[in-house]
């Protein structure tokens, strides 16, 4: 499948007077992503939004309410990675934070029962003889095992942030931002969020009711889970997203977080003093998700849980070597994909929507792959592994321009019955589809993204922040900048655009390349590295000028820190 190179182009940041007190190019950042006023760069927490527009939130406090102050029997049930295993830990801490004894949890796996409170979960669910079921991130699709929970005499409160499908499950209450009718202003909330303004609102109410004997809990103590389920789940950081990723740093850094992921950043070399939103989603959020992918994540679940240091290192420890079999997988799975595109049909090369299917994937890596083959070929990738007898799971992603939730749902109407279930968001889903109806299941969504996706949405776009003088290459802009955040989806970490001549250039970790740059019309020296990069292109000794995207980082090195740039893109 031919990859183009990407069109490069400065963001347009509106004409406003810069904000004071700000480095220009902070400033200039700033605009660029939609800040307006100095107000909109405070993240405390009492900028949060309340959570009384909520839908049904009430209700929901109502269904809670007996096991705090009647201690009845609830089971959580959560999903298999790091949003689900957080959501979870939050519940249980805030609901024993605040008086309940009777907390259980039960997690899917994945190969046995799949995604969501399905009939078969149900079951299991029974035998531990739950006054209430609580799902959290999932449950708005659980519309037969809500059902069937119903029949067991066992009630059930949905906490959810997924997208709704036509058909709404007849729970207690349903709490989910993306529901019909909620007018909370923050449709970005991950699944962890959604529990973490239940729990306020739950505390609001037991502090109404005089419950608590002395001082009210202090829920922000649990931020730290939040804005690690933020990160990870990779939903947008709206300003109500940034504040709780912000507050979840400060924390973090402080020595104040969760004794779980203390340990995650310590297996994975990161100095929690210095941690920032790419750690969460490069270090802790992938050793959470490894332990569903390939087993269990109670495992995840467990190392948040824990109040005792030596434990949560001990489980930590567990989680890093799942996250390295998990790489494993990953790599031979990429290879295969890629073997698999090349053998292709030439008359393929001009898919809009691309199905891979492979008798040998691993059904808890799928996502992983879907995303690192969108990358290459910049289109939406569904990405199938074997599921139950006769069935493939699939994991989709998709590129701006098209919601994959919706063109599963525009296939579903073009093939009755092909697709057992599906689910999702605007860029990423999973779905289930019969094994013998996979090559027209590959053709109609080939034709489905080709109708949807705008002419030119498979030229992917590189935008930059613009340029660098001379004085920007600093440590000081590249520590502001570090700070200025949090970045992540839908604000983006900031990245530059410059022409260098490549002075030096050599392989390090296999697949890196450690470079040094000067900038066209400068006599400075900079240090440069590129992640990944292809080795059968790089090194490249005849290249004497580049033009590259690249991000100002920090190297730390036996005490010393010095300005680094991180590669992103070279011409």
């Amino acid at each position: 499948m031919p990859q183009h190179a990407p069109v490069i182009r400065p963001r347009e940041p509106e004409a406003l007077p810069p904000l004071s007190g700000l480095h220009p190019v902070l400033s200039r950042v700033y605009l660029s992503r939609g800040v307006r006023t100095e107000d909109e760069l405070n993240l405390q927490l009492t900028g949060l939004e309340p959570f009384h527009s909520l839908k049904d939130i009430d209700a929901a406090v109502d269904a809670l309410l007996p096991v705090v102050t009647e201690g009845k029997r609830l089971l959580i049930v959560g999903d298999f990675d790091a949003d689900g295993a957080t959501s979870t830990v939050v519940a249980i801490h805030a609901l024993r934070m605040m008086g309940a004894s009777s907390l259980d949890y039960l997690v899917p796996n994945r190969f046995d029962f799949g995604y969501g409170l399905s009939p078969e979960l149900v079951e299991v669910a029974r035998q531990r003889e739950p006054d209430l079921i609580m799902t959290v991130d999932n449950g708005i699709a659980s519309v037969a095992g809500v059902a069937a929970a119903n029949a067991a005499g066992i009630p059930v409160l949905v906490t959810d942030h997924h997208l709704p499908g036509d058909t709404l499950p007849e729970a207690r209450a349903i709490v989910n931002p993306n529901q019909n009718g909620c007018e909370f202003p923050s449709k970005a909330a991950c699944g962890c969020t959604v529990v973490f303004y239940l729990m306020l609102a739950l505390r609001a109410r037991l502090v109404e009711m005089n419950w608590f004997t002395a001082k009210a809990p202090n829920l922000a103590e649990l931020i730290d889970l939040v804005g690690l389920a933020t990160i990870a789940d990779v939903v947008p950081l709206d300003r109500n997203n940034r504040i709780l990723v912000e507050q979840a740093l400060r924390r973090i850094r402080a020595g104040r977080c969760r004794p779980g992921i203390r340990a995650l950043l310590q297996v994975a070399k990161r100095d929690y003093r210095q941690v920032v939103a790419t750690d969460l989603g490069f270090a802790v959020g992938p050793r959470i998700n490894a332990a569903g992918r390939l087993d269990d994540i109670s495992l995840g679940i467990e190392c948040l849980l824990t109040d005792n240091p030596d434990t949560a290192m001990a489980l930590a420890t567990e989680l890093d070597a799942f996250n390295r079999d998990r790489r494993q997988i990953e790599q031979g799975m990429q290879n295969e994909a890629l073997t698999l595109l090349e053998q292709a049909d030439t008359d393929s090369v001009s898919d809009f929507g691309v199905s891979l299917y492979h008798p040998e994937w691993h059904q808890g890596v799928i996502g992983i792959l879907a995303s690192r083959i969108k990358e290459r070929v910049y289109r939406p990738v569904i990405t199938f592994a074997p599921g139950d007898e006769g069935e493939m799971k699939g994991s989709a992603r998709s590129i701006p321009g098209l919601h994959i939730r919706d063109a599963l749902d525009q296939v579903d109407r073009g093939l009755p019955g092909v697709i057992r279930k599906f689910g999702g968001h605007a860029m990423a889903a999973g779905l289930t589809i019969r094994a013998s109806d996979f090559e027209a299941f590959r053709q109609t969504f080939d034709r489905v993204c080709s109708q949807m996706l705008p002419s030119d949405a498979l030229q992917q776009t590189l935008e930059t922040d613009g340029e660098l003088s001379a004085s920007d290459f600093s440590t000081t802009l590249a520590e502001a900048l570090r700070l200025g955040g949090p970045w992540g989806q839908q604000f983006p970490e900031p990245q530059f655009r410059g022409q260098f001549r490549l002075v030096q250039q050599r392989i390090v970790g296999g697949n890196h390349l450690k470079l040094v740059l000067q900038p066209v019309g400068s006599d400075q020296a900079l240090d440069a590295i590129w992640f990944g990069i292809d080795t059968q292109v790089w090194p490249d000794h005849s290249r004497e000028l580049v033009d590259c995207v690249y991000q100002l980082d920090i190297n730390e090195f036996r005490g010393e820190r010095n300005l680094q740039l991180r590669i992103v893109h070279m011409e």
